[in-house]
């Protein structure tokens, strides 16, 4: 009898699910410190006016400044025209879940995760997070069964137990 586990599923990457890929992922930015970055651009544009460096030069200091200022204020708005404009928006993404891990095809992408090499799995209001070394991904549960999200979500007990104990002081 074979007990070996297989999804696939289809999705658009449309406006919608790069809205929810990044009010899941995106941690909210609302504190002042944020900010710090545009400060420090303004205040050292602003003190060079008062040197004799090139206008131009303060000119760029100021500009960035309110670049990244806008750039924090706007972030989702920024992130979705980037996604948006990107190759793939619009385009038919399949999703296979298997015993071996998450695997993502598309024109543009061929991206297979192993679940040896996931590092945690975070269980959100509408999907997975699922972190590797070298960042994260986001599934939508909206393109998944329940059977799907069962087998993530035990996927994600066995990576908790295969944790290495760190000890409690």
């Amino acid at each position: 009898m074979d007990t070996s586990f297989h999804y696939s599923t289809e999705f658009t990457l449309d406006k919608s699910h790069y809205d929810e890929c990044y009010c899941e992922s995106m941690p909210a930015k609302t504190s002042p410190k944020a900010y710090i970055k545009a400060a420090v651009f303004l205040l050292f544009g602003i003190t060079l006016i008062f040197t004799d460096i090139n206008r131009y030069l303060v000119y760029f200091f100021i500009g960035l400044g309110i670049i990244e200022a806008l750039q924090v204020k706007y972030h989702k708005a920024w992130y979705l025209m980037r996604q948006m404009m990107s190759k793939a928006a619009g385009n038919q993404v399949t999703l296979i879940i298997n015993d071996k891990g998450i695997h993502t095809r598309s024109d543009y992408v061929n991206h297979s995760i192993e679940w040896s090499n996931i590092n945690n799995i975070s269980d959100t209001e509408h999907g997975f997070l699922i972190a590797v070394k070298n960042g994260k991904s986001y599934i939508s549960k909206r393109c998944l069964d329940q059977e799907a999200i069962a087998f993530i979500l035990t996927k994600q007990a066995e990576n908790l137990k295969n944790l290495p104990d760190t000890g409690s002081f």
